[in-house]
Protein backbone atom coordinates (compact mmCIF):
# COMPACT_ATOMS: atom_id res chain seq x y z
CA UNK A 1 0.00 0.00 0.00
CA UNK A 2 3.03 2.27 0.76
CA UNK A 3 4.52 1.15 -2.71
CA UNK A 4 0.98 2.37 -4.24
CA UNK A 5 0.92 5.69 -2.28
CA UNK A 6 4.36 6.71 -3.39
CA UNK A 7 3.82 5.71 -6.73
CA UNK A 8 1.00 7.81 -6.88
CA UNK A 9 2.42 10.44 -4.76
CA UNK A 10 5.33 10.95 -7.65
CA UNK A 11 1.72 12.05 -10.30
CA UNK A 12 2.19 15.26 -11.25
CA UNK A 13 -0.78 17.02 -11.15
CA UNK A 14 -2.84 19.40 -13.80
CA UNK A 15 -1.59 22.37 -12.27
CA UNK A 16 1.94 21.05 -12.73
CA UNK A 17 1.29 20.11 -16.07
CA UNK A 18 0.02 23.57 -17.29
CA UNK A 19 3.48 25.33 -15.94
CA UNK A 20 5.31 22.79 -17.74
CA UNK A 21 3.24 24.11 -20.92
CA UNK A 22 4.26 27.63 -19.92
CA UNK A 23 7.92 26.37 -19.90
CA UNK A 24 7.83 26.15 -23.80
CA UNK A 25 4.92 28.34 -24.46
CA UNK A 26 7.90 31.55 -23.92
CA UNK A 27 8.60 30.08 -27.65
CA UNK A 28 5.83 29.48 -28.99
CA UNK A 29 6.33 32.42 -31.66
CA UNK A 30 10.01 31.36 -32.45
CA UNK A 31 8.98 27.54 -32.84
CA UNK A 32 5.57 28.98 -34.85
CA UNK A 33 7.68 30.99 -36.83
CA UNK A 34 9.98 27.50 -38.03
CA UNK A 35 6.87 25.92 -38.52
CA UNK A 36 5.47 27.99 -41.38
CA UNK A 37 8.83 27.79 -42.75
CA UNK A 38 8.99 24.21 -43.29
CA UNK A 39 5.24 24.12 -44.07
CA UNK A 40 5.61 27.06 -46.56
CA UNK A 41 8.82 25.80 -48.17
CA UNK A 42 7.42 22.49 -48.47
CA UNK A 43 4.32 23.68 -50.67
CA UNK A 44 6.09 26.35 -52.55
CA UNK A 45 10.12 26.18 -53.11
CA UNK A 46 10.01 29.81 -53.56
CA UNK A 47 9.24 30.89 -50.18
CA UNK A 48 12.67 30.78 -49.38
CA UNK A 49 14.18 32.26 -52.34
CA UNK A 50 16.49 35.54 -51.68
CA UNK A 51 13.75 37.55 -53.01
CA UNK A 52 11.13 36.68 -51.19
CA UNK A 53 13.11 36.54 -47.76
CA UNK A 54 14.65 40.02 -48.44
CA UNK A 55 10.68 41.19 -49.28
CA UNK A 56 9.38 39.26 -46.08
CA UNK A 57 12.00 40.86 -44.00
CA UNK A 58 11.30 44.58 -45.27
CA UNK A 59 7.60 44.09 -45.31
CA UNK A 60 8.15 43.05 -41.20
CA UNK A 61 10.35 45.96 -40.78
CA UNK A 62 7.10 48.78 -40.26
CA UNK A 63 5.26 46.11 -37.97
CA UNK A 64 8.99 45.80 -36.10
CA UNK A 65 9.13 49.32 -35.09
CA UNK A 66 5.19 49.57 -34.42
CA UNK A 67 5.61 46.76 -32.23
CA UNK A 68 8.21 48.09 -29.99
CA UNK A 69 6.59 50.98 -29.36
CA UNK A 70 3.38 48.66 -28.47
CA UNK A 71 5.81 47.01 -26.08
CA UNK A 72 6.52 49.62 -23.87
CA UNK A 73 2.56 50.48 -23.67
CA UNK A 74 1.58 46.87 -23.10
CA UNK A 75 4.54 46.51 -20.23
CA UNK A 76 2.55 49.18 -18.00
CA UNK A 77 -0.45 46.90 -18.64
CA UNK A 78 -1.75 49.38 -20.86
CA UNK A 79 -2.87 49.67 -25.07
CA UNK A 80 -2.24 52.07 -27.78
CA UNK A 81 -5.37 51.58 -30.37
CA UNK A 82 -4.28 54.78 -31.99
CA UNK A 83 -0.47 53.47 -33.20
CA UNK A 84 -1.44 53.18 -36.54
CA UNK A 85 -3.73 56.58 -37.30
CA UNK A 86 -0.63 58.19 -35.36
CA UNK A 87 1.47 56.73 -38.17
CA UNK A 88 -1.21 57.76 -40.78
CA UNK A 89 -0.94 61.13 -39.30
CA UNK A 90 2.67 61.17 -39.16
CA UNK A 91 2.81 60.35 -42.84
CA UNK A 92 0.05 63.19 -43.63
CA UNK A 93 2.35 65.70 -42.06
CA UNK A 94 5.38 64.23 -43.82
CA UNK A 95 3.20 64.98 -46.90
CA UNK A 96 2.39 68.25 -45.89
CA UNK A 97 5.93 69.30 -45.60
CA UNK A 98 7.42 67.58 -48.50
CA UNK A 99 4.75 69.22 -50.31
CA UNK A 100 5.52 72.75 -49.22
CA UNK A 101 9.05 71.87 -50.29
CA UNK A 102 10.54 71.96 -46.85
CA UNK A 103 14.18 69.91 -46.65
CA UNK A 104 13.61 66.26 -46.60
CA UNK A 105 15.28 66.33 -42.83
CA UNK A 106 12.82 69.01 -42.06
CA UNK A 107 9.93 66.20 -43.40
CA UNK A 108 11.38 63.38 -41.23
CA UNK A 109 11.36 65.47 -38.33
CA UNK A 110 7.89 66.79 -38.73
CA UNK A 111 6.79 63.09 -38.92
CA UNK A 112 8.14 62.01 -36.05
CA UNK A 113 7.41 65.05 -33.61
CA UNK A 114 3.30 64.56 -35.23
CA UNK A 115 3.52 60.69 -34.05
CA UNK A 116 5.18 62.07 -30.77
CA UNK A 117 2.50 65.07 -30.04
CA UNK A 118 -0.17 62.03 -30.25
CA UNK A 119 1.35 59.80 -27.88
CA UNK A 120 2.05 62.91 -25.62
CA UNK A 121 -1.70 63.59 -25.80
CA UNK A 122 -2.54 59.89 -25.10
CA UNK A 123 -0.06 59.79 -21.99
CA UNK A 124 -1.29 62.87 -20.43
CA UNK A 125 -4.68 61.77 -21.05
CA UNK A 126 -4.02 58.53 -19.24
CA UNK A 127 -1.21 59.58 -17.18
CA UNK A 128 -2.59 62.57 -15.37
CA UNK A 129 -6.15 62.86 -16.34
CA UNK A 130 -6.89 59.14 -14.96
CA UNK A 131 -8.91 58.09 -18.17
CA UNK A 132 -8.75 54.56 -19.20
CA UNK A 133 -6.47 53.61 -21.78
CA UNK A 134 -8.72 51.71 -23.91
CA UNK A 135 -11.23 54.92 -24.55
CA UNK A 136 -8.33 57.39 -25.05
CA UNK A 137 -6.74 55.97 -27.20
CA UNK A 138 -9.82 54.87 -28.68
CA UNK A 139 -10.77 58.46 -29.29
CA UNK A 140 -7.86 59.42 -30.64
CA UNK A 141 -7.17 56.77 -33.23
CA UNK A 142 -10.39 58.41 -34.43
CA UNK A 143 -9.22 62.01 -34.06
CA UNK A 144 -5.53 61.43 -35.47
CA UNK A 145 -7.05 59.41 -38.74
CA UNK A 146 -9.99 62.68 -39.26
CA UNK A 147 -7.06 65.52 -38.86
CA UNK A 148 -5.20 63.62 -41.15
CA UNK A 149 -7.92 63.42 -43.84
CA UNK A 150 -8.42 67.18 -43.04
CA UNK A 151 -4.62 68.36 -43.76
CA UNK A 152 -4.70 66.06 -46.76
CA UNK A 153 -8.39 67.22 -47.81
CA UNK A 154 -8.60 63.07 -48.43
CA UNK A 155 -6.19 63.11 -51.45
CA UNK A 156 -2.22 61.18 -50.86
CA UNK A 157 0.63 63.12 -51.85
CA UNK A 158 3.17 61.64 -54.28
CA UNK A 159 6.79 61.17 -52.86
CA UNK A 160 9.73 61.06 -54.85
CA UNK A 161 12.83 61.63 -53.66
CA UNK A 162 15.81 59.84 -54.05
CA UNK A 163 16.67 59.71 -50.71
CA UNK A 164 14.06 57.91 -49.94
CA UNK A 165 13.85 55.01 -52.89
CA UNK A 166 17.58 54.32 -51.47
CA UNK A 167 15.84 53.90 -48.09
CA UNK A 168 13.38 51.61 -49.65
CA UNK A 169 15.51 49.53 -52.03
CA UNK A 170 18.73 49.53 -50.78
CA UNK A 171 20.79 47.77 -47.69
CA UNK A 172 22.98 45.08 -46.85
CA UNK A 173 23.29 42.18 -48.32
CA UNK A 174 19.73 40.92 -47.88
CA UNK A 175 18.80 43.32 -45.19
CA UNK A 176 17.13 46.25 -46.57
CA UNK A 177 18.01 49.55 -44.69
CA UNK A 178 14.20 49.44 -43.09
CA UNK A 179 15.15 46.18 -41.51
CA UNK A 180 18.67 47.15 -40.27
CA UNK A 181 16.63 49.85 -38.69
CA UNK A 182 14.19 48.02 -36.98
CA UNK A 183 17.04 45.92 -36.17
CA UNK A 184 19.08 48.80 -34.40
CA UNK A 185 16.05 50.17 -32.84
CA UNK A 186 15.01 46.32 -31.41
CA UNK A 187 18.47 46.43 -29.81
CA UNK A 188 18.09 49.88 -28.08
CA UNK A 189 14.61 49.20 -26.94
CA UNK A 190 16.17 46.28 -25.49
CA UNK A 191 18.82 47.98 -23.51
CA UNK A 192 16.39 50.83 -22.54
CA UNK A 193 13.61 48.60 -21.24
CA UNK A 194 16.19 45.89 -18.98
CA UNK A 195 19.62 47.93 -18.59
CA UNK A 196 18.10 51.42 -17.05
CA UNK A 197 16.41 52.47 -14.35
CA UNK A 198 13.71 53.70 -16.87
CA UNK A 199 12.73 50.24 -18.17
CA UNK A 200 12.84 49.08 -14.59
CA UNK A 201 10.15 51.55 -13.63
CA UNK A 202 8.27 50.38 -16.41
CA UNK A 203 8.26 46.95 -15.62
CA UNK A 204 7.72 47.73 -11.89
CA UNK A 205 4.69 50.29 -12.89
CA UNK A 206 3.08 47.44 -14.92
CA UNK A 207 3.69 44.89 -12.31
CA UNK A 208 2.04 46.67 -9.46
CA UNK A 209 1.17 50.35 -9.52
CA UNK A 210 0.49 50.15 -5.98
CA UNK A 211 3.32 49.16 -5.08
CA UNK A 212 5.21 50.72 -7.74
CA UNK A 213 4.11 54.15 -5.98
CA UNK A 214 5.29 52.60 -2.13
CA UNK A 215 8.62 52.84 -4.12
CA UNK A 216 8.91 56.41 -5.19
CA UNK A 217 8.14 56.02 -9.10
CA UNK A 218 5.42 58.21 -11.06
CA UNK A 219 3.00 56.23 -12.91
CA UNK A 220 2.05 58.95 -13.95
CA UNK A 221 5.07 60.06 -15.66
CA UNK A 222 5.68 56.64 -16.89
CA UNK A 223 2.41 56.43 -18.75
CA UNK A 224 2.99 59.75 -20.35
CA UNK A 225 6.96 58.50 -21.02
CA UNK A 226 5.73 55.25 -22.74
CA UNK A 227 2.85 56.19 -24.80
CA UNK A 228 5.29 59.47 -26.19
CA UNK A 229 8.10 56.48 -27.31
CA UNK A 230 4.87 54.79 -29.12
CA UNK A 231 4.17 57.84 -30.59
CA UNK A 232 7.56 58.56 -31.80
CA UNK A 233 7.90 55.12 -33.30
CA UNK A 234 4.81 55.78 -35.10
CA UNK A 235 6.18 58.41 -36.46
CA UNK A 236 9.17 56.31 -37.49
CA UNK A 237 7.40 53.87 -39.10
CA UNK A 238 5.82 56.59 -40.94
CA UNK A 239 8.81 57.97 -42.50
CA UNK A 240 9.52 54.34 -43.64
CA UNK A 241 5.99 53.92 -44.85
CA UNK A 242 6.43 56.26 -47.33
CA UNK A 243 9.64 55.42 -48.30
CA UNK A 244 8.26 52.07 -49.57
CA UNK A 245 4.83 52.77 -51.47
CA UNK A 246 5.98 56.49 -52.46
CA UNK A 247 3.44 58.54 -51.39
CA UNK A 248 2.04 59.95 -47.93
CA UNK A 249 -1.47 58.08 -47.74
CA UNK A 250 -4.24 59.91 -45.60
CA UNK A 251 -6.20 56.69 -45.05
CA UNK A 252 -5.52 54.73 -41.65
CA UNK A 253 -4.60 51.06 -42.31
CA UNK A 254 -6.35 49.22 -39.60
CA UNK A 255 -4.31 45.86 -40.07
CA UNK A 256 -1.29 47.53 -38.96
CA UNK A 257 -3.25 48.30 -34.97
CA UNK A 258 -3.95 45.12 -35.20
CA UNK A 259 -0.87 43.13 -36.43
CA UNK A 260 1.01 45.38 -33.89
CA UNK A 261 -1.12 44.20 -30.87
CA UNK A 262 -0.86 41.00 -32.46
CA UNK A 263 2.73 40.68 -32.26
CA UNK A 264 3.16 41.62 -29.06
CA UNK A 265 0.63 38.98 -27.97
CA UNK A 266 2.48 36.44 -29.92
CA UNK A 267 6.08 37.29 -28.21
CA UNK A 268 4.18 36.66 -25.00
CA UNK A 269 4.06 40.06 -23.48
CA UNK A 270 1.89 39.84 -20.35
CA UNK A 271 -1.60 41.96 -21.50
CA UNK A 272 -1.85 43.00 -17.92
CA UNK A 273 1.99 44.30 -17.48
CA UNK A 274 4.66 43.86 -15.59
CA UNK A 275 6.54 41.03 -18.26
CA UNK A 276 8.15 42.15 -21.53
CA UNK A 277 10.50 41.53 -23.73
CA UNK A 278 11.52 42.91 -26.87
CA UNK A 279 12.69 39.88 -28.98
CA UNK A 280 9.29 38.36 -28.76
CA UNK A 281 7.25 40.86 -30.39
CA UNK A 282 10.20 40.87 -32.88
CA UNK A 283 9.33 37.09 -33.78
CA UNK A 284 5.87 37.97 -33.31
CA UNK A 285 6.26 40.44 -36.16
CA UNK A 286 7.93 37.83 -38.32
CA UNK A 287 5.81 35.32 -38.02
CA UNK A 288 2.86 37.30 -39.02
CA UNK A 289 4.85 38.23 -42.30
CA UNK A 290 5.68 35.24 -43.14
CA UNK A 291 1.90 33.60 -42.81
CA UNK A 292 0.39 36.65 -44.91
CA UNK A 293 3.20 36.21 -47.19
CA UNK A 294 2.98 32.03 -46.79
CA UNK A 295 -0.26 31.86 -47.63
CA UNK A 296 -0.29 34.56 -50.73
CA UNK A 297 2.28 32.08 -52.26
CA UNK A 298 0.24 29.00 -52.14
CA UNK A 299 -2.68 30.81 -53.35
CA UNK A 300 -5.26 31.72 -50.35
CA UNK A 301 -7.50 33.69 -50.65
CA UNK A 302 -7.06 37.44 -48.85
CA UNK A 303 -10.42 36.78 -47.41
CA UNK A 304 -9.37 33.84 -45.28
CA UNK A 305 -6.05 35.92 -43.83
CA UNK A 306 -7.38 37.22 -41.48
CA UNK A 307 -9.32 34.01 -39.89
CA UNK A 308 -5.63 32.74 -39.67
CA UNK A 309 -3.98 35.37 -38.52
CA UNK A 310 -6.81 35.49 -35.86
CA UNK A 311 -7.02 31.97 -34.94
CA UNK A 312 -2.77 32.19 -34.37
CA UNK A 313 -3.15 35.12 -32.07
CA UNK A 314 -6.12 33.83 -29.87
CA UNK A 315 -3.97 30.60 -29.59
CA UNK A 316 -1.01 32.65 -28.60
CA UNK A 317 -3.17 34.35 -25.50
CA UNK A 318 -3.84 30.91 -24.48
CA UNK A 319 -0.64 30.03 -24.16
CA UNK A 320 0.41 33.20 -22.54
CA UNK A 321 -1.99 32.47 -19.37
CA UNK A 322 0.12 28.97 -18.83
CA UNK A 323 3.53 31.49 -18.95
CA UNK A 324 5.70 31.16 -15.50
Amino acid sequence: MAQVAAGTAKQPSLAVRLKDVGAWAEWAALVGLVVLVVVFQALNSTFLSLGNIQAMLVAAAILVVLSVGQTFVVATGGIDLSIASTMTFGAVAFGAAFSAELPLAACCLLAVLAGGLVGIVNGLLIGRGKITDFIVTLGTLSAASGVALVLSDGKPVTVVNAFLLRLSTGGLSIFGWPVLIAAVLAVVAHVVLFNTRFGTHVLAAGGSAEAATAAGISNGRIKIAVYTIAGLLAGLAAILLVARVGAAEPASNTSFLLNSVAAVVLGGVSLVGGRASIHGPVIGALLLTALANGLTLVGVSQFYQPIAVGTVVVLAALLTRFQR
